[in-house]
């Protein structure tokens, strides 16, 4: 028999094994079941049926697999990723129950921004995340074609319109009015101007709006009248009735006219019918053919001919001969339309 240290005989286990020894042998036992039985517990749930929803370009199909990862998933779906295609989650992750693992596809776009245009290969979602990938950022006032949050599609053209807003301060001129004020002094036809029209001046502060460069629209945000216009004021006659030779002549406006004179010349008149005193050539868009008239210094006369030189307010009055044409000459005439 074996004597421990402080004299009393030690006690080893059938075998030789000593008791502190055996505690650890066991406790060491233990462990490596818990290991096992841990292990073989996560292999199972690895290899349990899992069902997943994959979407590949938006159309999406339930699987049920016992894959371990993502990448596992798609060489089981004979699924192949282009370069640029993107998958979420990323391939390395495991796969779960109720995952869902989204492929999108790159697609050709093109991006058109501050006068360069970008062919992009991208598996963009969105247009905004599109111009991310071209490093294209909008401005808060530019105007992006299609919406930022509109879906990525094969060949869009994607547009980033540049806004800019300048504001302008501009000096316009302020037209006046025309005020009219009857006068029985004057015969109705006739006017007269008694204060000659001005101008006022407006001081207007504009926004001229600019898309790329190029101006596309003004707002006027504010304006002020610097100096206001003044009226023209026209004093317009109102009498209809002269008397000349002892005899009143009602009429319904007076023309002052350039007054010519004219004599037979074998042709007769545009009216069809021969010429003869008190016969004249008018202009028909002032007068027009057939009106009856009376001439100061002529007397009655109707318009019942046309010259290629009487145009605006010019007449030409016939007489029976050249002498009496030479000795009437040129004047200025009032011609009164009568009634």
């Amino acid at each position: 028999m074996e004597w421990s240290t402080l004299g009393r005989p030690r006690n080893p286990l059938p075998g030789g094994i000593h008791p502190r020894n055996a505690r650890l042998s066991f406790l060491s036992l233990c462990l490596f079941c818990v290991v096992v039985v841990g292990c073989l517990a996560f292999a199972g749930h690895a290899w349990a049926k899992k069902n997943i929803t994959l979407v590949v370009d938006g159309r999406e199909i339930v699987l049920e697999t016992r894959v371990r990862t993502v990448e596992e998933l798609l060489q089981t779906q004979n699924i192949r990723l282009g370069s640029r295609d993107l998958v979420v989650p990323d391939p390395s992750a495991p796969v779960t129950g109720g995952m869902r693992v989204e492929i999108k596809r790159a697609v050709p776009v093109t991006v058109t921004a501050d006068g360069k245009t970008v062919k992009l290969l991208t598996p963009a979602f969105t247009v905004r995340e599109a111009l991310q990938e071209a490093k294209v950022v909008p401005g808060e006032e530019d105007i992006v074609k299609p919406g930022l949050e509109e879906e990525i599609r094969p060949g869009m053209a994607i547009r980033v319109i540049r806004v800019r807003q300048v504001a302008r301060e501009i000096m316009v001129p302020v037209p006046f009015s025309i005020r009219r004020e009857p006068d029985p002094n004057l015969m109705r036809g006739q006017v007269r101007v008694v204060q000659a029209g001005q101008q006022g001046k407006e001081k207007q502060r504009w926004v001229l709006i600019y898309h790329d460069g190029q101006e596309v629209k003004r707002v006027m945000e504010d304006s002020q009248v610097i100096a206001p216009p003044v009226d023209r004021v026209v004093r317009v006659g109102t009498l209809q009735q002269v008397s000349r030779g002892g005899r009143d002549i009602r009429f319904s406006r007076v023309i002052d006219m350039v007054a010519t004179a004219y004599t037979y010349s074998g042709n007769n008149t545009a009216s069809g019918v021969p010429p003869s005193y008190g016969v004249v050539a008018v202009d028909p868009r002032v007068i027009p053919l057939g009106t009856r008239l009376y001439v100061d210094g002529y007397g009655y006369a109707t318009a019942l001919d046309v010259g290629s030189s009487i145009r605006g307010n010019r007449i030409d009055l016939f007489f029976e001969s050249a002498a009496q044409a030479r000795r009437w000459g040129i004047r200025r005439v009032n011609v009164y339309v009568l009634d």
